[in-house]
């Protein structure tokens, strides 16, 4: 039985204001398919929450419906998507965009992050009949490996994107704790300029399941509930989804959560920079990728669940670690006790 988990940050339920506010809206009678009060009500305050009082918002169940959904609704079958290789459409998703006919183009990033320049090279080798057409830029905010985009990569990317006809999409799975870190300096408002769609995770920071999808370029908004019905995310008791961002968008919990988070990572981060071991990269949000001996990393396995991430040489490894909105700062405390031992 292990101490505590880092493996994830959905390894907990939900906040317990989301069990509360299910209960207690539990026997009213709402008709479905997102059309329920609850879920109005939930769209109009995150078309507040991003500044875009003309956004069409929808939302599904998992992250993989939402890229699913948005990726393969706005691309014709004969165009593609570029992407990070680290992307979680390209790792993590079973194949599920090139399941649908659509190419996805790997480049190879920075520290998890799309460049300018590789998106312009993908877009120029790409130039005629004989191969996909690339169509939309794909990224996260957070990105797999914890890192962050500034305001002025995001700024760049969203540039060139108009400039080369690109559709620009960002995955929020992380978005909350993107943007309490320390060290973002973008808010959430600003994202209806930089880029034409984008979700709101919640299943990663406290909702017991559901994610928001925010459409902001007006192509991209027709008929996009045929595509989430066909894929088989058009929740008959949508309510369950609609009261839970409702939840999180009231007093700023949403916010209040990833920060939570973000501290647990750094005070771990902290923690083992004094125990002097350094990390794979430089990750300011909450997940951390700290590189440890292997002897270390079997002791830790002993008593706390996480991935072993990549080899790094025959003695060392990286792993993940990752905090969540109910991360005890104990469990944080334990740990650091317990590498420390293991390392003396």
């Amino acid at each position: 039985m292990y101490k505590y988990s880092f493996q994830n940050d959905y390894c907990e339920g939900a906040h317990p204001s989301m069990i509360d506010a299910l209960s207690k809206k539990n026997t009213s009678q709402e008709v479905g398919y997102g059309e329920d009060h609850f879920c109005l009500e939930a769209a109009e305050k995150i078309r507040f929450i991003v500044g875009n009082p003309q956004a069409d918002v929808h939302f599904v169940c998992t992250g993989t419906q939402a890229n699913l959904i948005m990726l393969s609704s706005c691309l014709k079958p004969f165009e593609s998507v570029i992407a990070v290789e680290s992307g979680h459409i390209c790792v993590h998703e079973t194949g599920a965009i090139e399941a649908t006919g659509h190419k996805v183009n790997h480049v190879k990033g920075i520290d998890g992050k799309i460049t300018v320049p590789e998106i312009e090279e993908a877009a120029a080798i790409h130039y005629f009949e004989h191969m996909v057409r690339p169509r939309i830029v794909y990224l996260s905010q957070s990105t797999e490996l914890g890192t962050i985009y500034s305001a002025k990569e995001l700024q760049d990317i969203s540039e060139v994107c108009k400039q080369l006809n690109l559709y620009l999409y960002l995955d929020g799975a992380r978005l909350g704790s993107a943007l309490t870190s320390a060290a973002s300096d973008i808010q959430i408002e600003q994202l209806t300029n930089l880029v034409d769609a984008f979700y709101i995770g919640g299943t990663k920071n406290g909702a017991l399941l559901g994610e928001a999808l925010v459409i902001n370029h007006d192509a991209l908004k027709p008929d996009l509930r045929y595509a989430i019905k066909q894929r088989g995310a058009l929740l008959s008791k949508s309510r369950i989804l609609g009261i839970q961002f409702q939840e999180l968008f009231k007093d700023n919990l949403y916010f209040e959560l990833a920060r939570h988070a973000n501290q647990m990572a750094e005070k771990m981060r902290t923690g083992l920079i004094n125990l002097g071991y350094g990390f794979q990269t430089d990750s300011p949000t909450n997940q951390l990728f700290p590189v440890l001996p292997n002897a270390v990393i079997e002791g830790l396995h002993e008593m706390y669940h996480f991935y072993v991430w990549e080899k790094v040489d025959d003695q060392h490894s990286a792993i993940r670690l990752v905090t969540s909105w109910a991360t005890p700062e104990t469990s944080v405390d334990e740990f650091l006790w317990d590498i420390k031992s293991i390392k003396a």
